[in-house]
């Protein structure tokens, strides 16, 4: 097998299982009660896919500007894995008992959230962008410094702001999408919100880059 061939293969079967790892996530907070739990309980997601190594296409798309071209591939292709692992847990949770909770709950999320203006879709989509971006990040200057209250920290608190604030997170929405039946007509509202979860993300970096400090 080709190495770049084998080198793909297996960043989609990583972005698939980070697509899976962020529906539970999600799935956690539609069925808690209490938002603020519900928030942490969704950080679980994310916690998993950096301890693992898993692929997530908003913990990736901040990193564009400090990578080679090919790396905007690789974080396409982290996307369509992402959604796919979204669409194969939705698929899966519509067989069980909690079919109905989820896609009430889910109804209610994604009528919110598509009904929104484009530039509202694109700024809380940016927003979700940064702080998943610094949760990454700060995972990374954690594991440099060995400080694991801080890498526990440094990835929980972004998620719980974003998920607390309503800023939208494309893989999180697609699966809401999928749970709800919405798919394809949502499609461009994930698009979009992929669009500025990317403009959030690179925020920072790019910031640094053309800096000094």
């Amino acid at each position: 097998m080709n190495k770049n061939v084998g080198k793909y293969i297996v960043l989609i079967l990583n972005a698939v299982l980070s697509g899976i790892m962020i529906s539970v996530g999600g799935a956690v907070y539609l069925l808690c009660e209490n938002k603020i739990i519900g928030s942490f309980l969704f950080s679980f997601g994310l916690f998993t896919i950096v301890q693992r190594g898993f692929a997530l296409y908003t913990g990736k798309v901040g990193y564009i500007p400090e990578n080679s071209p090919v790396y905007i591939i690789e974080t396409l292709i982290t996307l369509i894995g992402n959604i796919a692992g979204t669409a194969l847990t939705a698929i899966l949770l519509q067989h069980t008992r909690f079919s109905q909770t989820l896609h009430e709950k889910a109804a209610v999320c994604m009528a919110a959230k598509t009904s929104d203006s484009i530039a509202s879709q694109l700024i809380l989509g940016a927003f979700c962008g940064m702080l998943m971006y610094l949760a990454v990040d700060n995972a990374k200057e954690s594991r440099k410094k060995k400080a694991d209250m801080s890498f526990v920290f440094g990835i929980c608190i972004p998620v719980m702001i974003f998920i607390i604030c309503g800023f939208n997170h494309s893989i999180a929405d697609a699966f809401y999408m999928f749970s709800t039946g919405t798919f394809p007509e949502d499609i461009p509202y994930i698009l979009t919100v992929a669009a500025g979860n990317a403009a959030g993300g690179m925020m920072i970096p790019l910031i640094k880059k053309i800096t000094p400090i």
